[in-house]
């Protein structure tokens, strides 16, 4: 193994198991790494620290392990189990007939919450006592909380793999490689992903080529690094909390849902009942279908991409049919038995579906304004605007809305777009903040990793400040439970938000 040893002084990072060595802190390499190669990192005095991806860049090595061997058969097997783990703990996955070390047999799962090793003697490495109390979490997850069938599996250095993130959906996983090494150990990732699942994994979708280095002289071609027999889809219908959402991981961004606001669009839901709800730069609608869903007396969709607006119209749709749950339009009067969305644009995502295991605990959602459904402008419940998000907020009147949801894309993707990000984010709040009716709710966010939460919170004080109204912080959002943080890595809290009350 090639062999990086840093200057002196300069270890006490590592030594505190933050997963990036910087180039300034590299004394020598002894040998020539290719740009993905797994090298050890040696303190000046020529102890083994860490071992890890070679990169080019101000970010040397990106660390894999503190204490193993990446080249190890199992390790990628071992390093999938433990993330999994995690999402076992929070009731997003069930397992059943865990009894063997994973990286000595493959996982065998068969979709409900079954028996579990005993409390007699030590659990495996790879599933371990997280699995004593996993059961009662299924057993929860399954029965008593709303169905969800999709989240983030790997996600970089908060799972202990830097350069890598996994989305599951429903069987199907999501990769995109940060990283030439990640990118290199593709395949490898692939079988393990085989092994961990077992018969549960439907395919396996490589979406590298937006994410890893371009300049590295890779194949950045988007495909299937594995499907089951049969398998052809390039999109599927998945749950979340009980709503359902068409994800396609080919055409969609990223890897085709935003999964880190899975607990941010619940608290939406929670208190968009009674108000009139807009719902800035909407992507695929997901705060959308959580306010209709909710109660929302009325709720207008925001986002300049026409393929993003079309599959709001298929979102709302697929709340909307009957089997999806108690029927929202027929308490209401908006829709008879029988009446709903014409099959011809919606069928293929309601085709896809695979149904709930049993009711679902939300309404239906009124398809004013989509097909099969009629109804007076000032009726309508649902209204989407394929319009810029910024000059759509600039002319609607002060008050027309009392819940706000302000979701812009990354502003700045880099140091040197901040200063530029932070005044964009300004003008955007103080709008907001300006033109909320009075007692009204505003939830905002920023998903730029340069942008840290107290900057964040600066510049939205500053656009409170602007606008003279009187401002209070309710609540503040972070990042969902399967985008986890390593204690040692905070930069990884790359998701924030306030929720405002404004008087």
């Amino acid at each position: 193994m090639i062999k990086v040893f840093l200057k002196h002084g300069r270890d006490e990072s590592l030594r505190r198991f933050h997963p990036w060595v910087f180039s300034g802190a590299v004394a020598q390499v002894q040998g020539s790494p290719a740009e993905g190669d797994i090298v050890g990192v040696y303190s000046a005095e020529g102890q083994l620290l860490a071992c890890g991806h070679w990169q080019v860049g101000s970010i040397a090595v990106r660390i894999l392990s503190f204490d193993g061997d990446p080249t190890a058969p199992d390790f990628w097997v071992n390093a999938i189990s433990r993330a999994l783990q995690v999402r076992i703990a929070v009731g997003l996955y069930s397992v059943c007939d865990i009894s063997e070390p994973v990286g000595e047999l493959p996982l065998k799962t068969s979709g409900c919450a079954g028996p579990l090793p005993s409390d007699d003697g030590p659990l495996p490495l790879t599933m371990p006592r997280v699995a004593r109390f996993s059961e009662a979490v299924a057993d929860l997850a399954y029965s008593e909380m709303p169905r969800t069938t999709c989240f983030r599996l790997i996600h970089g250095e908060g799972d202990g793999l830097p350069g890598l993130i996994i989305d599951w959906y429903d069987g199907v996983c999501v990769m995109q490689a940060h990283s030439v090494g990640m990118f290199r150990a593709k395949m490898q990732i692939c079988e393990a992903l085989r092994t961990v699942f077992g018969d549960r994994l439907k395919a396996v979708y490589d979406k590298s080529s937006g994410t890893a280095p371009f300049k590295a002289g890779l194949d950045l071609v988007d495909g299937y690094l594995w499907r089951a027999e049969g398998f052809t889809a390039s999109e599927t219908v998945v749950y979340e909390n009980g709503r359902q959402f068409l994800v396609n991981w080919e055409e969609g961004q990223k890897t085709g849902f935003f999964l880190d606001q899975r607990d941010n669009r619940a608290l939406v839901g929670k208190y968009a009942a009674g108000r009139s709800v807009l719902n800035l730069f909407c992507y695929t609608g997901g705060f959308s279908i959580y306010a209709l869903t909710s109660g929302a007396v009325r709720v207008d969709s925001v986002d300049s991409s026409a393929k993003a607006m079309s599959l709001v119209e298929r979102n709302i749709a697929l709340n909307s049919t009957p089997g999806s749950g108690p029927s929202f339009l027929r308490s209401r009067g908006l829709l008879r038995v029988g009446e709903g969305p014409a099959e011809s644009a919606m069928q293929v995502a309601v085709d896809a579906a695979s149904g709930p295991d049993r009711e679902s605990d939300y309404p239906a959602i009124p398809l004013e304004g989509v097909q099969g459904v009629k109804e007076d402008d000032s009726q309508k419940l649902c209204n989407n605007f394929c319009e810029d998000a910024i000059e759509f907020l600039r002319k609607i009147p002060e008050g027309k809305y009392d819940l706000m949801i302000v979701d812009p894309p990354a502003f700045a993707k880099h140091r040197g777009a901040l200063k530029n990000a932070l005044r964009a984010y300004q003008r955007l709040n103080a709008a907001a903040i300006a033109k909320v009716a009075p007692g009204g709710l505003v939830f905002t966010f920023s998903c730029s990793q340069v942008v840290d939460k107290i900057t964040f919170a600066n510049t939205v004080f500053s656009a409170a400040a602007q606008t003279g109204r009187s401002v209070r912080i309710l609540d503040r959002l972070c990042q969902g439970v399967d985008h986890p943080v390593s204690i040692y890595h905070p930069e990884g809290e790359y998701l924030k938000g306030l929720l405002l009350y404004v008087e």
